[in-house]
């Protein structure tokens, strides 16, 4: 059998298969609430094959929004529409986790694809415009002078705890709806990165300063969601393991928060990088498995890998290889939702390779493939 299509077990929970949708913010909601195209935009991958997927960003504060259409877990009226969702994928054999988050200084920005706030006074009450002021460790912008970035107030002590209390509340609401898996979001730029990078962070308290100090915050985040998370069921972390920016956080850095979160009870790191304005980081094929290689290898905590992961024999050599225990992807799910089973074809031709299709529809393929093949032989002849 294929490695890549072989299960994977993390506490109480085996994934069928090591394929996952990487969360991808959709930027569609409306107060935080999913609605039918987030149904739809999940449902798909499960159809699709993949052993997990996480949905999007999802805020544990209305102020810890990227934008006012991001999704949130942040109040009780949110849980049922992902229900349903984690429902249907559970009915494909699918596994489901939600990513809890708080972008802190990089907070209210435009919806990306307006790309500024032009929203007319009759579509603001229809798309739930807001803007609110933004927080951080520092009052440090994501990009100077920007018009897309607000100047972030540096959060007390107090406001820290605040938010540490909302991603336990969100981790328990991701509970009532049912969700197999949380991921902690401390990449990309968002609030944990922030707290753990110099490129954000200028504390002279506890919390800035040594790695050690900035490494706090954010780990004493993932100890208490660890807590109130059942026991049972995995938590992932998903981290930037380099900054690309010179003085910004590193790879050694990240083997060090690793193998801290490995001793909290993270069950796996998802590997990816940067999310700062002015990081140079090289980008190609599989450009982050390396990263991915480094942590699980020097942190000896199991990881996923990340980053323009497109062909089915690139991503069975990752297992294979060691480099990662799952692969996750993100625009090649958007561009193909039907990856996996059309990678299982690919790694292996044998009858078995259609049982990953759904049994409403894989009978159909294997028939359609077995009837183009018998043309091209007859006519062959």
């Amino acid at each position: 059998m294929s490695l890549l299509f072989s299960p994977a077990s993390f506490r109480g929970l085996t994934f069928k298969n090591r394929l996952v949708v990487a969360p991808m913010c959709q930027y569609s909601a409306k107060g935080g609430v999913a609605n039918d195209y987030h149904f739809a935009h999940l449902a798909r991958f499960a159809l699709g094959g993949f052993g997990a997927v996480i949905v999007e960003a999802t805020a544990v504060t209305p102020e810890g929004r990227i934008s006012y259409a991001d999704l949130g877990l942040w109040t009780d009226e949110q849980i049922a529409p992902l229900a349903r969702i984690v429902d249907f994928l559970r009915t494909q054999g699918t596994a489901s986790g939600v990513q809890l988050a708080h972008a802190g200084r990089k907070a209210s920005t435009p919806v990306w694809w307006r790309g500024r706030f032009d929203e007319t006074e009759e579509e603001k009450p229809l798309v739930g415009f807001e803007d609110w002021p933004v927080v951080g460790p520092s009052p440090i912008p994501q990009v100077a002078g920007s018009t897309e970035f607000k100047v972030p107030r540096a959060l007390t002590v107090e406001e820290m705890d605040d938010i540490r209390e909302a991603f336990v509340a969100a981790a328990q609401r991701a509970q009532q709806a049912g969700f197999d898996f949380v991921e902690v979001h401390s990449a990309h730029g968002y609030l944990l990165h922030q707290f753990l990078s110099p490129v954000a962070n200028s504390r002279e308290d506890e919390f800035g300063g040594s790695r050690e100090n900035r490494m706090r915050f954010p780990l004493s985040v993932v100890r208490a969601v660890r807590e109130v998370w059942p026991a049972e069921k995995p938590l992932f972390v998903r981290i930037s393991a380099q900054d690309g920016i010179e003085g910004g956080w590193t790879v050694a850095d990240s083997v060090a928060y690793g193998a801290a979160l490995k001793d909290l009870g993270a069950d796996l790191i998802d590997v990816s990088s940067g999310g700062f304005a002015g990081a140079r980081i090289p980008v190609g094929p599989g450009y982050q498995v390396p990263l991915s290689r480094a942590v699980r290898g020097d942190a000896g905590v199991p990881t996923m890998a990340v980053g323009l992961i497109t062909q089915a024999q690139d991503a069975e050599a990752i297992i294979a290889d060691g480099d990662a225990d799952l692969v996750a992807l993100g625009r090649m799910a958007l561009d193909d939702p039907n990856w996996p089973v059309h990678a299982r074809l690919e790694l292996d031709s044998t009858e078995d390779a259609y049982a990953v299709w759904p049994k409403q529809s894989g009978f159909v393929v294997r028939n359609k493939d077995q009837a183009l093949r018998e043309r091209v032989y007859t006519e062959a002849e």
